[in-house]
């Protein structure tokens, strides 16, 4: 008995099927209205970045494009705050008081 798995019948299948289905539709629909909103007024990218989210969690291709955002974002990041950062170091002088 322990080495045998329950039979759980064809609904527990099609339940797992269903919810599947449901992620692929409502993340493909988010995806599109995405690209839909680079061209008009709205968050485009962060629901793009949304959509990938819910289809990275059925679909592999999905899972390395978002972890390839996530590399590209954290460079943007860096690149931004070093080319910050050493813009204020050369001229850090002229906020200091003289005595």
């Amino acid at each position: 008995m322990t080495g045998r798995k329950k039979n759980r019948g064809p609904f527990i299948a099609t339940y797992q099927q269903a919810k599947r289905v449901i992620k692929v539709v409502v993340g493909f629909t988010i995806l599109l209205g995405g690209f839909l909103m680079l061209v008009t007024p709205g968050p485009g990218v962060a629901t793009i970045i949304g959509g990938l989210a819910i289809l990275a969690t059925e679909f592999v291709w999905a899972r390395k494009l978002m972890n390839r955002f996530k590399k590209e974002a954290t460079n943007a990041k860096n690149s931004f705050l070093n080319n910050y950062m050493n813009k204020n170091s050369k001229s850090g002088n002229s906020s200091k008081s003289a005595d």
